[in-house]
């Protein structure tokens, strides 16, 4: 049974800084694409990042290029989300995934909320 358990969301002021964390479990972490996603109210599930498998290749949304930062350590299990300068916009319930092929697992999501 694959687990993937975020953490690291809360609220935080425009310009702020969070790192979000989302530890596996029940899997062969290294084999897996981990991604980041978000949901903001009234909105459709999109994409934030992705990392390959071994880290070697990021993607990002145009939204957040140059603020946002994925990585992982295989070792631990576990990928992050480095998000600076944080807008407003970006206040979201965000997800962590874990894609191989047609398989796909997902958290259960951390609020980010970004507000003055």
């Amino acid at each position: 049974q694959v687990q993937l358990v975020e953490s690291g969301g809360g609220l935080v002021q425009p310009g702020g800084s969070l790192r979000l964390s989302c530890a596996a479990s029940g899997t062969i972490f290294s084999i897996y694409i981990m991604g980041w996603y978000r949901q903001a109210p009234g909105k459709q599930r999109e994409l934030v990042a992705t990392i390959t498998s071994s880290g070697g290749r990021t993607n990002y949304a145009d939204s957040v290029k140059g603020r946002f930062t994925i990585s992982r350590d295989n070792p631990k299990n576990t990928v992050y989300l480095q998000m600076n300068s944080l807008k407003p916009e970006d206040t979201a319930v965000y997800y962590c995934n874990a894609a191989r092929g047609s398989l796909q697992h997902w958290g259960q999501g951390t609020q980010v909320t970004v507000s003055s």
